[in-house]
């Protein structure tokens, strides 16, 4: 059974770092692209960033480039993202998502195949 699980999640202050991971089981993990999404309290789930199959294309939305970064280690099936310079905005459920047609690197969320359940983080002043 395809599974996505996050984990790193959790309370830090504002102009910290955290770094996120997601551990993949169940599924072919070289074959996806994998991405994170978001979701503020309230909001629609957000684009944070995303990366192919080999970990060479990354592609981050606008807003979050300049403090995030994606990787991923295809041996362990896992991704990772980090974010510095936290703020409070970045307060949500950090989501993981695995896309077979790697259409997620355009930031569409519309063709994943699987999510995650997500994880809190919070960010506190």
């Amino acid at each position: 059974q395809e599974q996505l699980v996050e984990s790193g999640g959790g309370l830090v202050q504002a102009g910290a770092s955290l770094r996120l991971s997601c551990a993949a089981s169940g599924l072919t993990f070289s074959n996806y692209a994998m991405g994170w999404f978001r979701q503020a309290p309230g909001k629609e789930r957000e684009f944070v960033g995303a990366i192919n199959w080999n970990g060479r294309v990354t592609h981050y939305a606008a807003s979050l480039k300049e403090r995030s970064t994606i990787s991923r280690d295809n041996a362990k099936n896992m991704v990772y993202l980090h974010m510095n310079s936290l703020k409070l905005e970045d307060t949500g459920i950090y989501y993981c998502a695995a896309d077979l047609r790697s259409r997620i690197l355009r930031g569409d969320r519309d063709y994943v195949d699987y999510w995650g359940q997500g994880t809190q983080v919070t960010v506190s002043s």
